[in-house]
């Protein structure tokens, strides 16, 4: 397998080059074998390409390399190889190979992606988490790029119900990034699995982040967009999903946000529209997870206080006086019941006296 992941970490000679050259030979060890006439004498082969093999048969550390990898329990999976996602495989330009730490997406289950802007609003980040808790409840394998916002919203929601997810990064396994989900980088190797097509160490460029959406899109079922602007990555993703044959839901939100701008686009051009979990799982013939019992449980949990200024919160913000006219409590009960909710996990303060509901 030394030479295969030779071959792959070759940039940037695309996919189906690397491909072509294996198959032409038989492997990628008679590739790296082959002799420097034979190659130039490949007419599919452009000279610097020729100059970038010649280029990679000098390294003098591969062996070291290849060490690396196994020694941080980094999985390499070729096109080839029988635990390939068999998804992949049917998409345009597929990876030459996967670098996973971890596990891989299961075959047999349905996978479902859920993307969207990483400069989220309160009500897409609580809608990620609540798709993310339900569907991995009813068994769905929760697919997205760790991303802010939106993307680790979903999988963090996945991960609170036992649930797998598994993030597509776009740089390599070994690095976290964003760095500030460390928490949830570790979390996902214990709830499903971590993958990437760039090499290990591989920094997370700009130019990897379009290319890892088809990886995102390949592996799902359906794509969910949360929230997206009118330009924006999650966009990329659901065009590629289309074109892969794909099914596409975009969640509707209020018309003068920009951050619902590009999901009113796609509802528009013929996505699905998302009201709720249960609606999407009924869609995807499977029966609803136990979230269909969320509010009944929240009351159950909720002193009686407590759940009166629950109720009258929603996913958009709502200030002091606001509640002060809607519960009738003064302003000190308010407060303390705020701060109470606001430790058990179910409202957040998102600026001076403004709060929403998230659970």
């Amino acid at each position: 397998m030394i030479y295969e992941y030779w071959l792959a970490s070759i940039k940037p000679f695309v996919d189906w080059k690397k491909k072509r050259l294996r198959e032409e030979y038989g492997s990628a060890r008679a590739v790296y074998y082959i002799e420097e006439t034979a190659l130039d004498s490949m007419d599919f082969l452009k000279e610097k390409e020729i100059d970038m093999i010649k280029k990679a048969k000098k390294q003098t550390n591969l062996e070291q390399k290849w060490e690396q990898l196994k020694k941080k329990n980094i999985r390499f999976v070729p096109y080839f190889s029988d635990h390939y996602p068999s998804r992949l495989r049917n998409i345009s330009n597929p990876p030459y190979a996967l670098f996973v730490l971890g596990n891989l997406p299961e075959n047999d289950k349905i996978s479902v992606a859920i993307v969207g802007a990483r400069q989220c609003s309160t009500y897409g980040e609580s809608m990620a988490l609540e798709y993310g808790q339900c569907l991995a409840e009813a068994g769905v394998q929760i697919i997205s790029g760790m991303a802010r916002g939106i993307d680790g919203a979903g999988q963090r929601g996945a991960m609170n119900v036992g649930g797998n997810t598994y993030g597509v990064l776009g740089c390599g396994v070994d690095i976290c990034y964003p760095r500030e989900h460390i928490g949830l980088y570790v979390d996902i190797q214990e709830h499903g699995g971590l993958l990437s097509e760039q090499v290990p160490g591989e920094p997370p460029l700009p130019a990897y982040f379009p290319e890892r959406n088809r990886i995102i899109s390949g592996l799902s079922d359906v794509v969910l967009v949360m929230e997206a602007k009118e330009k924006s990555g999650s966009l990329i993703t659901a065009d590629l999903a289309l074109e892969q044959g794909k099914d596409v839901y975009a969640l509707p939100g209020p018309v003068t946000s920009p951050l619902s701008k590009g999901c009113h686009h796609l509802i528009r051009q013929g996505a699905g529209i998302l009201l709720s979990p249960e609606d999407l799982l009924e869609e995807l013939k499977m029966e609803g997870g136990k979230n269909r019992q969320k509010i009944d449980k929240n009351e159950k949990v909720l002193e009686s206080p407590e759940n009166m200024v629950y109720s009258c919160l929603d996913l958009f913000p709502k200030g002091i006086d606001q509640l002060i006219g809607e519960t009738h409590l003064s302003v000190q009960e308010l407060l303390e019941r705020l701060i109470t909710l606001e430790i058990k996990g179910y409202v957040k303060e998102i600026s001076k006296g403004y709060y929403v509901r998230v659970r």
